[in-house]
């Protein structure tokens, strides 16, 4: 069984007859958790998950301008914390037809309500940077997770992704290394250093993200 294969058969052993089981994927930026969200939601019985990004809740740009912070896009103070909040625990209360927004990189803003989530949907893969991040008020959302999940990686290579990431996007090459130098490594060094204990951490080789080793 790959390490993969077994991290959804631990997901789905933890559920046991549980109505709703909420993960965390949390892991700075350029970790993998959209790539890991989506390879356990392919796993996972057909039916009966959903994935929820944190990034869904980013304030849009003319907000982010509005306040001062628009070079600091993708710290923790750049998002919506109450609004995605009280998704979390609409989701655990499990209500029907649960709306929730997707960010849309290549327009880079958040499209509302893009996705729902069925009041019968038992997975609910949760991913996002500040997850388990040790500080108000984000630290209020550690009893909504049922199962928490860290992805660690070196920070060179994070910043390899990064780097490739942002070509991706347009950016020149010396625009994309001044903004993780200025916006995107200070996230991470905040991730690294400021999370809580998760129930599994994944260490990830650096240029796989198909290789992860399981760390209880």
């Amino acid at each position: 069984m790959s390490e993969i294969a077994h991290l959804a058969a631990t997901i789905f052993k933890r559920a046991g007859k549980a109505r709703r089981f909420v993960v965390a994927i949390a892991g700075p930026p350029g970790a993998g958790k959209s790539t890991i969200s989506a390879r356990l939601h392919e796993l996972l019985p057909e039916g009966t998950a959903e994935i929820v990004p944190m990034d869904g809740f980013h304030y849009d740009d003319i907000v982010l301008e509005q306040r001062g912070l628009r070079a600091r896009k993708g710290a923790p103070e750049t998002f919506d914390f109450a609004g995605f909040e009280t998704l979390l625990k609409r989701i655990r209360a499990a209500e029907p037809d649960i709306a929730i927004p997707v960010f849309d990189r290549s327009m880079e803003l958040s499209r509302a309500a893009a996705s729902i989530i069925a009041a019968d949907t038992k997975f609910i893969l949760v991913e996002g940077n500040y997850l388990l991040l040790d500080e108000e008020p984000w630290s209020r959302l550690a009893p909504l997770f049922d199962f928490s999940i860290f992805l660690d990686l070196p920070r060179a290579e994070l910043e390899r992704r990064l780097l490739e990431r942002w070509h991706e996007h347009g950016r020149s090459d010396e625009d994309a290394r001044a903004w993780i130098a200025s916006n995107d490594m200070p996230n991470i060094d905040r991730v690294l250093a400021r999370r809580r204990p998760a129930d599994l951490v994944i260490a990830i080789k650096p240029d796989s993200q198909d290789d992860p080793r399981l760390e209880p």
